[in-house]
């Protein structure tokens, strides 16, 4: 499968947030979900690991970074403001237009 994860932080997050992979995995993570509509299943086929070392899913819901929506009957997955704040902030350069 084709895959491409402060502000807000919470005291959970804290001890990842110094992680520099897992930060750029998290930040890989908002890009892919904020390129396109992802359904919540594509994210956790994509995403959800077992590795206590990769949390990238679990850190970005700990920060807030992303949100669970239902649209049209379906779960899907969306970057929050403070997500796209965090985009904006660390890849400028590369934050995609979001497509619906």
């Amino acid at each position: 499968m084709d895959r491409p994860d402060v502000i807000n932080q919470t005291d959970t997050s804290k001890a990842n947030s110094g992680n520099e992979i897992v930060d750029a995995l998290v930040l890989d993570l908002l890009e892919w979900v904020a390129a396109d509509q992802r359904s919540y299943e594509e994210v956790m086929e994509a995403w959800r690991t077992s590795c206590p070392r990769l949390p990238v899913w679990e850190d970005a819901n700990d920060r807030r970074l992303v949100a669970r929506a239902h649209v049209g009957g379906r779960a899907v997955v969306t970057v929050t403001p403070s997500g796209r704040a965090l985009l904006a902030q660390r890849r400028p350069q590369r934050r995609p237009e979001p497509r619906h």
